[in-house]
C-alpha cells in the first residue's frame, strides 16, 4: 500500500483498488494500520484522499530497496528502465498526437470529432503498446508486482478502443497515467530522482 501511494500519489479507495487489485475494504484496513503508526495521512477537502507521510515515503524506500536487492534484480531493473526510457518520449509524442491536432496550420485540442484521426493514432498507441509490453515482461520477470501495469495498460488501451477516449490521456486509469506511475515506480525502485 505505502508504495501504490508513492507511485500514484494521493488516492482514494477506489484509485487503490484499481492501483492494487485489492479489495476496498482491505485496501481501508490496511491505510488505517499504517495510519496508526505514522506512514499515511487522510486529507480531505479539495485534495482528498491517502498520502504518504515523510516516515511512509522513507518506509517505502527501505522496503523497495530491500525488495530489490533480495531478489537480485537491480541489474535486470536497470536494464528495463534504460529501454522504457527509449519509448518514453515516444509515449509523450502519441499523448500530444490524442489531445492536439494540426487544422489548417494551426494546433487545436482535439475535440474527437474526426473518428478516423482518432483511429489512426489509437493504432500507433497499440504499436507503441506492443513495444512497451516487452519492457513490462523484462519488469515482472525480474520483480512480479510489476507485471500489474501491463494488466493495467492493456486494459486501458482495450477501453479507449471501445470508444471510452477518456482512457487514453484524461482519467486516472489511462494509459497515459499508468505509464507515468510505471516512470515514477521505476524512479523509485532504483532510488532515483526525476
Amino acid at each position: 500500500m505505502l508504495h501504490a501511494l508513492r507511485c500514484a500519489g494521493a488516492a482514494s479507495l477506489a484509485r487503490l483498488h484499481t492501483v492494487t487489485g485489492l479489495d476496498e475494504s482491505d485496501i481501508e484496513s490496511e491505510l488505517i494500520d499504517l495510519g496508526a503508526d505514522g506512514l499515511v495521512t487522510r486529507m480531505s477537502g479539495d485534495m482528498s484522499g491517502w498520502w504518504l507521510t515523510d516516515a511512509g515515503r522513507a518506509a517505502d524506500a527501505r522496503r523497495i530497496t530491500d525488495e530489490l536487492e533480495s531478489a537480485n534484480a537491480r541489474s535486470a531493473v536497470t536494464v528495463a528502465f534504460d529501454r522504457f526510457l527509449v519509448l518514453n518520449p515516444e509515449l509523450l509524442d502519441l499523448c500530444t498526437a490524442w489531445q492536439l491536432r494540426n487544422i489548417d496550420g494551426i494546433m487545436r485540442a482535439n475535440d474527437h470529432s474526426d473518428p478516423a484521426y482518432d483511429s489512426r493514432v489509437l493504432d500507433r498507441f497499440a504499436d507503441f503498446d506492443r513495444r512497451a509490453a516487452a519492457v513490462c515482461a523484462e519488469l515482472s520477470a525480474a520483480l512480479p508486482r510489476f507485471g500489474r501495469y501491463r494488466d493495467r495498460l492493456a486494459g486501458a488501451l482495450d477501453r479507449a478502443a471501445s470508444g471510452a477516449l477518456e482512457y487514453v490521456t484524461d482519467s486516472t486509469a489511462s494509459y497515459h497515467t499508468v505509464w507515468a506511475e510505471l516512470h515514477e515506480d521505476l524512479l523509485a525502485t532504483l532510488g532515483m530522482q526525476r
